[in-house]
């Protein structure tokens, strides 16, 4: 079988691929015409970024069983197009995992000893050492906002610093961080009592802006601000004020809102910020790590059928894939949906199946439901329907799977049970004739919405305005309301509604909603 590497990797590829016996052509550079020329005759292709790898690529890909992504995105791979022709899509997350988080504590330790400043001002020809005065590390406390692969990382090395190290994760429980080494912390404790914050998080709508003016405000006078994870995380005009005023003592950037920033950023040019051009996963080891991951996993798919790190659906036939994908499709957006709708630490998650559903591999669309929970909170793009359910595991969550082959209301029925910080919320779903997705059931309430798009979630008191209420709110920050869903259980209680809109709702949406005294919760999800 042949392998064809068509973008630059480390130069051990090829010496992998050859001792499992393969045979491989480095070809880097190709056009599209020229990939779509040459690529019927390969059974494996390692890529990068540069190489798009197209619907009409993989429809002349006769031969092709696995392709391998040397880093975490897939967006150059047209994924569902190699589903459907059985082609296993593989990335390497992970590999830059430790790079991050050195990037993470050498910008930690620079800032505390304002090593940038200092080095500008020997450059300059000064000698001024009582300007840059600095602060131990050790016996502070740093807090860990994040405890997937880069943040255990970071703590494990803040630990070897002797800091005192808080660890929070909304999807982790507290048995699980504290195997790391790691003091659990809710947030009213992390803001209160760190020295230093570093952000592992992923960039969702839960997550941007997660340190603004409130947060800020109940931070100690003189913290410092690590962020190497992604721009928007930290509010940038909260982190401003807060340097202007003192609140923030310094700040260390790998990462920006807009990228790069622009230019004559005042942000960029306060003297206690020091910050690097999105570096934290550029070494050469990182480099070099994700490529021989990749080219190890086409390999071994190849020779022995073992299969890591797939981002589709591997061991399906196309014709059954065909089938199941429509329920896929519903158990990861049901998945979102929960996900996003969490509130506190995530103990355990019950996927229930009910009906024609069971004829399926419910196994798989457990893991799509568990994809769209931990996605949410997994800061690395690494959960995919293979790695979900392990994920889960890793951050002690109980997962339980039950089925019936006995009809609810409807041919079929998944329940999504979600259980976090002491609550339990229910989710059902289904499909309308064979491909349209419907969440029909939260908590007590019977509903018909479509999970797609932009959604707003709110509880009201059952009384006659509220709805118009709402919708002059939407109007007035320009907000068009698509599709509309209520369910109540009983005259004068409470009612439930679901709005898809077209767009995203800004924060003041919320807060206009909320200051109504007949709505007592709105949450915002996005799919």
């Amino acid at each position: 079988m042949k392998v064809l590497i068509s973008d630059k990797v480390d130069a051990g590829c090829v010496g992998i691929l050859q001792q499992g016996g393969l045979e491989v052509d480095v070809n880097t550079g190709l056009s599209p015409d020229e990939l779509l020329e040459i690529i019927g005759g390969y059974a494996g292709l390692i890529v990068r970024s540069a190489t798009k790898v197209t619907e009409a690529v993989v429809g002349r890909a006769d031969s092709l069983r696995a392709i391998g992504r040397a880093g975490a995105g897939v967006d150059n791979i047209d994924v569902d197009a190699a589903t459907r022709r059985g082609i296993v899509v593989m990335n390497t997350p992970g590999g830059n995992s430790v790079s991050t988080a050195e990037h993470s504590v050498a910008m930690l330790m620079a800032l505390a000893r304002n090593v940038p400043r200092a080095t500008a001002s020997m450059k300059a020809g000064k000698w001024e050492r009582s300007a840059f005065t600095g602060v131990e590390l050790a016996g502070k406390t740093i807090a860990v906002l994040g405890m997937g692969k880069v943040g255990r990382e970071v703590a494990q090395r803040a630990n070897g610093l002797h800091m005192h190290v808080l660890g929070y994760d909304p999807f982790m429980t507290d048995e699980a961080i504290q195997s790391y080494g790691t003091q659990p912390a809710h947030l009213e404790q992390v803001w209160a009592e760190a020295d230093f914050l570093t952000f592992h998080l992923p960039l969702t709508p839960q997550t941007k802006h997660y340190l603004s003016t409130e947060q800020l405000a109940q931070c100690k006078d003189g913290v410092r601000i690590i962020n190497c994870a992604r721009g928007g995380i930290v509010d940038e005009a909260a982190l401003l004020a807060g340097l202007e005023s003192g609140k923030v003592a310094g700040a260390a950037l790998d990462v920006f809102e807009d990228e790069p920033p622009a230019a004559g950023s005042k942000l960029i040019a306060h003297d206690n910020v020091i910050c690097t051009p999105h570096l934290a996963a550029s070494t050469q080891e990182a480099q070099s790590n994700v490529a021989l991951q990749g080219v190890e996993q086409v390999r071994d798919v190849l020779m022995s059928g073992v299969i890591r790190n797939a981002v589709n659906v591997p061991s399906i036939e196309p014709e059954a894939y065909e089938k199941l994908r429509p329920y896929l499709d519903l158990c990861e957006r049901m998945g979102q949906i929960q996900g996003q709708l969490a509130e506190g630490s995530l103990e355990r998650i019950t996927i229930e199946y009910r009906g024609e559903v069971t004829t399926h591999a419910t196994s798989l669309l457990t893991s799509a439901v568990l994809k769209g929970i931990m996605e949410t909170f997994a800061a690395d793009g690494s959960v995919n329907l293979v790695n979900a359910p392990v994920v889960a595991q890793e951050r002690g969550i109980r997962v339980d799977e039950l089925k019936s082959s006995a009809p609810d209301d409807y041919t079929s029925l998944l329940t999504v049970i979600l259980e976090a910080g002491g609550q339990r919320r229910v989710l059902s779903g289904t499909l309308f004739g064979r491909s349209d997705p419907r969440v029909v059931r939260f908590d007590e309430y019977d509903i018909d919405a479509s999970p797609d798009g932009h959604m707003l979630f709110y509880i009201n008191d059952d009384i006659p305005g509220i709805i118009g209420r709402v919708g002059s709110i939407m109007g007035s920050h320009k907000v068009n309301i698509a599709r509309m869903s209520c369910g109540r259980h009983q005259i004068g209680g409470k009612a439930l509604t679901v709005l898809n809109v077209d767009s995203h709702m800004p924060q003041a949406v919320l807060d206009d909603v909320l200051q109504d005294s007949h709505i007592c919760w709105a949450r915002q999800v996005a799919l």
